[in-house]
């Protein structure tokens, strides 16, 4: 069977670097200049609030739109990037470091002496791993917001390229590859349709756009959320994905991934919102009636009065149906969900230390209402 991806050549990587270089050149053309709507974003330490510019929703329809048009309609052949997967990973790897280095030195020419660090790094490791700059912008465009553009839209080309690939390959769409673009693209379009919630989070209303923002947008995002794809393009074409079981033939299978991503998806987009809600309006309604408080500080209505990372219990659940679709035959799937673990545990961890010391006996009390972080009776 031929093989999915080439060797990296020169040739290849000048042809991705062009390719790709342009694609983000679109995205922040399509930021800047299409119709978009004006959101205020969360006052900061000193009270400001800045103001942004938000058509991600646009952007990512007319993506998609476009490449299922010519997937479908002109037989685009969007599998081309993943057969330069590895051509594709080195370019933007590179840029991900350029950026980075890029960031460094505009913001310490900004900031000069008035720079502070609060790690035992050194200088520059601690400029470009955490930042500089809290909130870059060229031409009008807020760089920190723009990455989820080529971050998540970049996710969902590489869902459709795989999509591509099995459809080239072998003339056909299988159950399995149907379902996990289903529960991708409601991931995306969920969170495209409401953009608005990314002011009110720690990454955008604290943290500097440094090499850990970059590199997780540009590089972690698109590349290993896919990861469930490799494993989709011959499944159920050559061979059971399930070993005697298999999605297409099991309607019972079928309707649990559908239950397992529907309740993940609604805990997960439904405890964000929440959330968000209460922190533009504290009296804002949840589940019917009047948001409920510990001093009008901890919102404990909801999916809050919960648990109290229970937006990351759904977060969890969403991964583990993408890997679900790809079966029980390789555990390389279950990578996704397992390394987000990983990373969500321990970022609930530094969470709760910050809210331990930001709230004192007002979060041991909300501790004791919201008796776990993610896990029920476990975490």
């Amino acid at each position: 069977m031929q093989r999915l991806t080439i060797p990296l050549s020169a040739s290849g990587i000048a042809e991705v670097f062009v390719g790709y270089l342009a694609f983000l050149i679109a995205l922040f053309l399509g930021a800047r200049f299409l119709p978009a709507q004006r959101r205020m974003g969360m006052p900061g330490a000193d009270g400001e609030r800045l103001s942004y510019r938000l058509n991600g929703l646009l952007l990512f329809l007319l993506t998609s739109a476009g490449a299922l048009v010519g997937i479908f309609g002109f037989g685009l052949d969007l599998s081309r990037i993943i057969r330069h997967f590895w051509d594709l990973f080195l370019v933007v790897n590179v840029i991900a470091l350029v950026a980075t280095i890029a960031l460094v030195v505009v913001g310490r020419r900004r900031l000069g002496a008035s720079l502070t660090r609060d790690s035992k790094l050194s200088a520059w490791l601690h400029d470009a791993w955490f930042g500089v700059l809290k909130d870059p912008r060229l031409f009008g465009v807020d760089l920190k917001m723009f990455a989820y553009q080529p971050s998540l839209i970049g996710l969902q080309c590489m869902n459709l390229a795989f999509l591509s690939a099995q459809l080239q390959r072998h003339g056909v769409l299988t159950t399995e590859m149907l379902l996990y673009q289903l529960f991708t693209f409601s991931y995306l379009f969920t969170h495209y349709l409401r953009e608005d919630f990314m002011l009110s989070t720690w990454d955008l209303q604290t943290e500097r756009f440094g090499f850990m923002l970059v590199w997780g947008d540009l590089v972690y995002v698109p590349f290993l959320y896919s990861l469930v794809g490799w494993f989709l393009v011959d499944a159920g074409v050559y061979g059971p994905a399930f070993g005697p079981l298999r999605v297409g033939s099991s309607l019972p299978y079928l309707a649990l991934l559908l239950l397992v991503h529907g309740v993940a998806h609604w805990i997960f987009r439904g405890a964000n919102w929440q959330k968000d809600r209460f922190k533009r309006d504290p009296s804002a309604r949840i589940w019917g009636k009047p948001a409920e408080s510990l001093d009008g500080r901890l919102l404990v209505s909801g999916f809050w009065g919960i648990g109290r990372k229970v937006n990351y219990t759904g977060e969890l659940g969403v991964y583990l149906s993408f890997a679900l679709c790809a079966g029980f035959a390789s555990p390389w799937p279950y990578l996704l969900p397992l390394s987000l673990t990983i990373l969500l545990t321990q970022r609930a961890a530094r969470d709760e230390k910050r809210c331990r010391a930001k709230y004192g006996e007002l979060w041991q009390r909300y501790s004791e209402r919201a008796k776990f972080r993610i896990f029920p009776f476990v975490y």
